[in-house]
């Protein structure tokens, strides 16, 4: 995970479930206000477990890349079979994706055995893969003491949010807002993911003063003084704010657009169906009101029959 790519892949998959989970949330919520209720995961009209299937899928080739694949024997341990220090962060950041894997797998298990208890066992899951997410960044055995811990400093303030509402979830799960913000929590975590892989690894990206060395078989950012250090570190601040600014700007916006397309359509089909109930009702009383000039002439008829058979009588 310590690479570009270690951090632009997992940031855009998570920018993924982000958007995935609030275009959800907020369809329901618009198409059913009154008896909305939060799932922790969604199913689709072809494949019901395609999301749980991706993260499964997304959680192995991270286990795979960081234990197997990114280390040169392409196995993480020495040959005594301890693991080495170079490597301990490569057991934290699969510990990490194990966490989520658990998550997934998991929640397929629950779906299938229907118990009632399904929706709180559920959250409570994703709740232990954020907190296993939180413990490890905060834990971290790499030097995350400059730029880079700075980075991973605030990111674990988004993945505390997603904590925090996960379980939130468990007694709410009627709350529009604590979905809506868990989903917007896991959408900033993967923007936040995305500008740290091209900001710690693009040299170009570097904070004046500062430069990318490498040390025990990874690159990390050093800066040649405290003056040099403290200004980069502002400058993180300053980009975690502005980006956080932006992605509530756009994630209100996407809100707005989303419930005007699925309020109106409901409220028109709404519409619909009593313009149809009203043109029933109409010929309704139409046919009942043809019925009662169809009877009064019956009886009228009737009344005349009559009456001449009286006045036939009569003259007889």
């Amino acid at each position: 995970m310590g690479t570009l790519v270690g951090h632009v892949a997992p940031g855009l998959a998570f920018c993924l479930l982000g958007l995935w989970h609030l275009f959800n949330h907020t369809k329901l919520h618009s198409q059913n206000p009154n008896s909305y209720f939060a799932h922790p995961w969604f199913p689709t009209s072809k494949l019901k477990y395609v999301e749980l299937y991706l993260v499964v899928a997304a959680s192995s080739t991270s286990v795979a890349m960081e234990l197997f694949i990114g280390p040169e024997r392409h196995q993480p341990l020495d040959p005594d079979g301890t693991i080495p220090s170079n490597h301990l962060h490569n057991f934290e950041h699969a510990s990490i994706s194990a966490a989520f894997f658990s998550y997934a797998a998991l929640s397929i298990v629950l779906d299938w055995a229907g118990p009632k208890a399904q929706h709180g066992l559920t959250q409570l899951l994703g709740a232990v893969a954020f907190g296993q997410q939180l413990l490890m960044f905060r834990l971290h055995s790499s030097d995350h003491v400059g730029v880079e811990g700075q980075y991973h400093l605030l990111l674990q303030s988004a993945i505390a949010v997603s904590l925090v509402t996960t379980l939130m979830g468990i007694g709410l799960p009627r709350s529009f807002m604590v979905s809506f913000v868990r989903s917007t929590s896991v959408f900033f975590q993967g923007v936040w993911m995305v500008v740290m892989g091209y900001a710690l690894w693009t040299p170009s990206f570097v904070a004046k003063g500062c430069f990318i060395n490498e040390e025990e078989g990874h690159k990390v950012v050093r800066c040649g003084g405290e003056d040099a250090l403290h200004r980069a570190k502002s400058l993180v601040n300053i980009q975690f704010s502005w980006l956080l600014i932006v992605v509530a700007a756009f994630v209100v916006g996407f809100y707005l657009v989303l419930h005007r397309l699925y309020a109106q359509a409901i409220e028109y089909t709404s519409l619909t169906m009593k313009g149809d109930e009203l043109v029933e009702d109409s010929e309704d009383v139409e046919s009942q009101e043809n019925d009662v000039t169809m009877k009064s002439f019956i009886q009228m008829g009737k009344i005349s029959s009559w009456g001449k058979i009286i006045r036939d009588n009569v003259e007889r």
